[in-house]
């Protein structure tokens, strides 16, 4: 029997949802679990207001987070496997999770250990994956695996349905399109990476320095998605740095330069980014070298292949 530690945070439930699926088959095949749910001091909204989910941009963007509640862990748990579950928010790890990992506590956690991190959001998770790579690193940890769970409906019906999500909590089909977040059966079929890990663990996977996930569609990149996020995350910080020297979060010395980024945000979202995708596919032929370099490299360690879904799907 292996001591796996999974750290969750979710506001929607999703992410809980897919979470559960990837540890029942851990405890059903023997291995003990302790799942730790991020609790901040002072919680986050949900749904967001209008003002609330703007005023979290500065703050997630510089990886500024606030505390956490005290954890359930006993001081001298020891784990063989630890599994990171988090959200995206504006291109980073939510703050919960950033949180952890830059407490004392989670950084003693994570120290020397085997490390799997699990996404669930929209489409864009690769600006905040390699910044949780590097707060792994920086706490002694080694990531192995990752797993990344996407919305699949079109990116355009997304544009609408994710918002409205987000500011109403109301994600079921609206105007036609289909409901907001990661489809039943993809949290349903969350359950082969339990099972691929529970064998791993078996075998002392864990202890080899390998990826335990590989042939199972852990992380499919789309590589034009990275160009629009590696742009998106320069503009991001650059406002970032200029909504906090206007005030702290909360404060109403800050509002109107939210407002301007407001407006700056929806702009990007309807037009830039579909602009960028648009030149990105015209231009494809040109770009097809390199975005097959960026893919192989951005799904990494896990890759996308299914070479292994029959043994491990049920």
């Amino acid at each position: 029997m292996k001591n796996v530690l999974v750290v969750n945070y979710s506001q929607t439930g999703q992410l809980a949802d897919v979470t559960a699926q990837v540890i029942a088959p851990l405890a059903a095949a023997g291995h003990k679990v302790h799942l730790e749910t991020l609790v901040p001091e002072t919680p986050f909204p949900w749904p967001w207001s209008l003002v609330d989910f703007v005023d979290v941009f500065a703050e997630s963007v510089q990886l500024d987070a606030p505390p956490l509640k005290p954890l359930s862990i006993a001081p001298d748990a020891e784990f063989d496997l630890v599994i990171l579950t988090y959200q995206v928010w504006y291109l980073s790890p939510a703050l919960p999770i950033v949180a952890f990992l830059n407490s004392p506590q989670g950084r003693h956690l994570l120290k020397g250990k085997p490390v799997v991190t699990l996404v669930a959001c929209r489409n864009m998770w690769l600006t905040a994956q390699k910044t949780m790579q590097r707060l792994i690193g920086e706490a002694g940890g080694e990531l192995r695996d990752h797993i990344a769970f996407t919305d699949n409906a079109h990116a355009l019906a997304t544009l609408i349905t994710t918002p409205r999500w987000v500011l109403t909590g109301k994600r079921d089909s609206f105007l036609g399109l289909p409901p907001a977040g990661v489809s039943r059966d993809d949290v349903r079929g969350a359950s082969r990476f339990g099972h691929a890990l529970a064998d791993a663990l078996d075998h002392d996977g864990e202890k080899t320095g390998k990826p335990m996930l590989t042939g199972l569609r852990a992380a499919p990149v789309n590589p034009r998605l990275a160009i629009s996020e590696k742009a998106g995350h320069r503009a991001f910080r650059v406002w970032s740095k200029i909504i906090r020297s206007c005030g702290k979060r909360g404060q109403w010395r800050r509002r109107p330069i939210l407002a301007i980024f407001t407006i700056y945000l929806i702009a990007m979202v309807f037009t830039v980014v579909p602009l960028s995708l648009l030149l990105q596919w015209l231009l494809s032929p040109l770009l097809k070298p390199r975005l097959a370099r960026l893919r192989a490299e951005l799904e990494q360690p896990s890759g996308a292949q299914e070479f292994n879904l029959n043994k491990y799907e049920q």
